[in-house]
């Protein structure tokens, strides 16, 4: 290891650092060359390297120190003082026996901010149930992220998270428990514009029930709205053309007012794709589609023809 762990790659370097068993004289050389962040989070680092790297001039290496489950109390103690907010935020999550079950699943989680959309890979070994529900009762918004990151959570604790005060919080089970309910789906589709392509893809993402949203300032949010088929009013003369788009999908249009957008540049695609659109009127257009486009020998034609005179 000692001899082979130089010509490896950086990122190589990193995973062996952080997960394997290393002899004393590599853990030396790991603080010679101030390499040992890797090191703060490996559960086989020996305990006078944990108590060394408590005290390194990095917040962000006493940081993951203080996430750590194997420290001892006075540690702990040292580390709930520490001057960094995130290392005192760490040290206090929970108290003492902790395991690196339980560890992995606050690692998952925390430091990602609001608008993350990291995937939460699925833990190697997952926490008791009852831990689970422990975190949803703590008073460490991080631990009741942790919670409302866990699918199987119960309902009665998923209906309590909805309503949390930390937003992180209603964002973690939004997009990641199938319990979630529908208002704050869409809460969260209005606030965070990073987390709707995934809120769009869940089977419980509501698609009526939006006409609050129609008038407001942001088209994306007026296109999802556009195509609720309880609206009082399909807004197709919206100035964005993709809530016009979207409105043209509406189901509750008309046969006739369906021709006109379908004729018109700005709303066609959304037309064409509305789904009260009949099936003789979809085979026409498909035809009408097939006619048009170009063979294959054209289209060969046309590329040859845009080509540079010496390009083979």
């Amino acid at each position: 290891m000692e001899t082979t762990l130089p010509s490896i790659g950086l990122h190589s370097k990193s995973f062996v650092l952080g997960t394997c068993t290393l002899s004393p004289a590599l853990v030396e050389q790991c603080f010679a060359d101030d390499a040992v962040y890797p090191l703060a989070w490996n559960r086989h680092t020996p305990a006078d390297a944990v108590a060394r790297l408590a005290r390194h001039p990095e917040a962000k290496v006493r940081a993951m120190v203080a996430a750590r489950p194997d420290l001892g109390p006075h540690l702990v103690a040292g580390l709930r003082e520490d001057p960094d907010e995130d290392v005192r935020m760490r040290a206090r999550l929970h108290p003492f026996p902790r395991t690196w079950a339980e560890h992995a699943a606050i690692h998952a989680v925390i430091g990602h901010g609001p608008d993350c959309t990291c995937s939460i890979t699925e833990l190697a070994e997952e926490p008791s149930p009852d831990w689970f529900a422990a975190c949803a009762a703590s008073g460490e918004p991080v631990l009741r992220r942790v919670a409302a990151s866990w699918p199987s959570l119960p309902a009665e604790l998923v209906d309590t998270l909805a309503y949390d005060d930390d937003e992180e919080v209603r964002i973690q089970l939004a997009c990641r428990h199938p319990l979630a309910p529908q208002h704050l789906l869409v809460d969260v589709f209005v606030a965070r514009p990073p987390h709707r392509p995934h809120l769009l893809t869940l089977p419980t993402f509501p698609r009526t029930g939006l006409t609050r949203l129609i008038g407001h300032p942001d088209p994306e949010v007026r296109a999802l709205a556009a195509a609720d088929p309880g609206l009082p009013e399909v807004p197709l003369s919206d100035p964005d053309e993709s809530v016009c788009r979207a409105a043209a999908a509406n189901p509750r249009l008309a046969p006739g007012t369906l021709e006109a957008l379908l004729a018109d540049p700005r709303t066609a695609e959304g037309a064409a794709a509305n789904p009260s659109l009949s099936v003789p009127r979809m085979h026409a257009l498909l035809d009408h589609c097939l006619s048009s486009a170009p063979t294959p020998a054209a289209t060969a034609d046309i590329h040859a023809a845009r080509q540079p005179a010496n390009w083979s």
